[in-house]
């Protein structure tokens, strides 16, 4: 009987220290996991300024008349002056395109209408630089008024005559900018966990916004605005 019952008492004993070490472990295990729980997600910023890389400037004008193949002539010599302007001002001929014109018979368009129209046809014609010459080519935009006086009548107000402007570097400088955004981040992350009393810990997870593309303001749109947000999560602990 004394045997059995130290038998007992052992086994008793091992499934105690058992028991207390299982409780140790998962109390270990779910602090570490409360711990790991916390974290804290901070957004960094990078914003940079670039010159544009390319100039898409529309030179539209319009013309009128009765007689088309007199009208024709007048689109051509007209034409004809805007290319050996932008050329004479220092635009590469190599930079300058145009289109057929666009014709309209107001006769056709009239639908019965008893009010003739002073000029049966109408004719729209662009002359287009695609440059990566900059500043030279605006500062020919300034000029374009010289040929105005000259009888040719532009227009500037509608969609296609707008100037575009074009940035085509974003892959050269996405690195350099999702460091800084990174970087940043990490600032806001480590002043929080200082702030708390906290560590910050490794990264739970991140992710990276959509660069933006703008005019830096209506009045410069040959400056470009890029812009990028990265949202990181970072884990964090006493």
């Amino acid at each position: 009987m004394p045997e059995k019952k130290q038998n007992s008492l052992i086994l008793g004993l091992f499934i105690f220290l058992g028991l207390s070490s299982l409780g140790y472990l998962l109390g270990s295990s779910a602090i570490k996991f409360k711990e790991y729980e916390r974290t804290v997600t901070v957004k960094g910023l990078s914003e940079k300024e670039f010159g544009a890389d390319i100039v898409i400037w529309p030179i539209q004008f319009t013309t009128a008349g009765n007689n088309l193949e007199e009208l024709y002539e007048v689109v051509d010599g007209n034409t004809t002056k805007i290319i050996d302007f932008l050329v004479a001002s220092g635009i590469d001929q190599n930079e300058i395109s145009f289109a057929t014109p666009s014709i309209t018979d107001k006769s056709a368009q009239q639908y019965g209408s008893q009010n003739k129209a002073e000029f049966r046809y109408t004719a729209a014609q662009t002359v287009t630089v695609y440059s990566k010459n900059i500043e030279p080519v605006r500062d020919v935009m300034g000029k374009l008024s010289v040929l105005g006086k000259q009888g040719i009548v532009f227009t500037g107000r509608n969609y296609q005559s707008q100037t575009e402007y074009l940035f085509v570097r974003l892959n050269e400088i996405k690195p350099e900018m999702i460091e800084e955004a990174t970087r940043k981040a990490r600032q806001v992350a480590e002043k929080f966990a200082s702030d708390s009393k906290s560590t910050l810990g490794k990264i739970r997870k991140a992710r990276q916004g959509q660069f933006s593309i703008k005019a830096r303001d209506k009045n410069n749109p040959h400056i470009k605005k890029v812009r990028v947000v990265s949202t990181v999560e970072y884990y964090l602990s006493d």
